[in-house]
């Protein structure tokens, strides 16, 4: 991020720069959702560094101008995944018969959004977006992760012998929630429901298996 800020300042100059950010920034929260507004409180070294980004990226702004508009969001999912992610390895792990890790009690709750949805999100904070300002993307779709491996092993009619839970990783928040109403206040709201979106999701995986084995 820093290495980019810097080409906006003496090599090239953007008309808008996206600083593309995640949920994890606010730390987990138990209950409500958390705002533009609210204090980030990264609790582990990736949300730390992405912290760190979207700060650094809000300093350019207000300290040399450059045009910069901050996007935090949720759990994104789609076709092309890179399958280390948790919906693309529970398919692959499935449809090539292997063990597939959940961390802790799989209790952990997200939010989950599709892929285009995405895209829309950023077209819409391209056209219509105030520059300096800070947008939560989210569907307000909440799943634990039990539940997604559940619904792909139900769509695939079989993996759920495979399921082994393992030691929860270190930091692990339990649970991320965005409120989205200032995006939607510019024109944006969600179009794809999670269960049609992760069905077209598991039958890309499965049709196009040349992309990751």
């Amino acid at each position: 991020t820093h290495s980019m800020l810097e080409a906006s300042l003496n090599a090239y100059q953007p008309k808008l720069f996206i600083n593309f950010n995640t949920d994890e920034e606010y730390g987990h929260i138990l209950e409500g959702e958390s705002l533009e507004s609210d204090v980030l409180n990264p609790r582990n070294p990736y949300s730390a560094s992405k912290a760190s980004a979207d700060l650094l990226g809000q300093s350019y702004f207000i300290t040399h101008n450059v045009p910069i508009i901050s996007t935090r969001c949720c759990n994104v999912f789609g076709s092309r995944q890179n399958k280390e992610k948790l919906i693309p390895k529970v398919i692959t792990n499935i449809l090539t018969n292997q063990k597939i890790p959940v961390f802790g009690s799989g209790m952990q709750i997200r939010q989950w959004i599709y892929t285009k949805d995405v895209f829309f999100a950023l077209k819409c904070i391209i056209e219509k977006g105030i520059v300096g300002e800070i947008y939560n993307i989210s569907s307000g779709v909440e799943k634990n992760n039990l539940e997604v491996i559940n619904f792909i092993c139900d769509s695939l009619g079989k993996g759920k012998d495979l399921i082994e839970f393992v030691e929860d990783r270190k930091g692990h928040d339990f649970r991320y929630a965005l409120n989205y109403d200032k995006i939607k206040n510019i024109g944006w709201e969600p179009k794809y429901g999670f269960n049609e979106a992760l069905l077209h999701t598991i039958n890309w995986f499965k049709v196009n298996a040349w992309s990751w084995k």
